[in-house]
């Protein structure tokens, strides 16, 4: 299997095993992310196909420090994209959708922002920066688990070996954490 700098040297040479070696390699975990997110495996392959045409059009120019969390961001997107149309609301959503619930108590809409509320973007990637940086190590990665990856609570538990009931504290503590440090950056929650 070929390095993460040999793979993004194929993109930039528009050789197409780039692609392959780029589904290879991350395939897996970029179809968990979609899956964690959609729950449909027919728009989880979808979505995975189109993170590849992505990647494609992005390289050249951007030459992403880490392809794993170039690839993966680019899923997470598409996929909550996917989750946010009228159509797939209407089918559920899936964990996205619980997951993305669950933080609106304490962050604004990112996707309603215009053009001209990019500052407060920036105080609140900054703030939620900060406050990742801070928390201990257990807390952080439940957090990242479940915002990031849109992981249920149940598998969360099972993954760190904590009760549900343990999971959906820490995560209540630091959604209230990230509201108050939120309101303090001024941002209007």
């Amino acid at each position: 299997m070929l390095q993460d700098e040999q793979i993004i040297d194929l993109y930039f040479d528009r050789d197409e095993r780039a692609l392959t070696e780029t589904s290879d390699k991350y395939g897996n975990y970029c179809r968990t992310i979609a899956r964690n997110i959609l729950n449909d495996e027919e728009t989880v392959k979808e979505c995975f196909n189109d993170t590849l045409f992505q990647s494609w059009n992005a390289m050249p120019p951007h030459r992403p420090g880490c392809l794993r969390v170039f690839v993966g961001k680019i899923t997470r997107n598409l996929s909550l994209k996917r989750v946010r149309s009228a159509q797939t609301l209407k089918r559920g959503g899936g964990e996205a959708v619980i997951a993305l619930d669950e933080l609106e108590e304490c962050v604004p809409d990112l996707a309603a922002f215009s053009a001209d509320q990019v500052e407060e973007n920036m105080v609140i990637r900054e703030v939620l920066k900060d406050l990742l940086t801070e928390l201990p190590v257990q807390n952080r990665r439940v957090f990242v688990r479940r915002y990031w990856y849109c992981s249920a609570i149940d598998e969360i538990a099972t993954a760190m070996d904590l009760s549900e009931a343990n999971v959906r504290t820490i995560l209540s503590r630091v959604r209230s954490k990230l509201k108050k440090a939120l309101e303090e950056a001024g941002v209007t929650v």
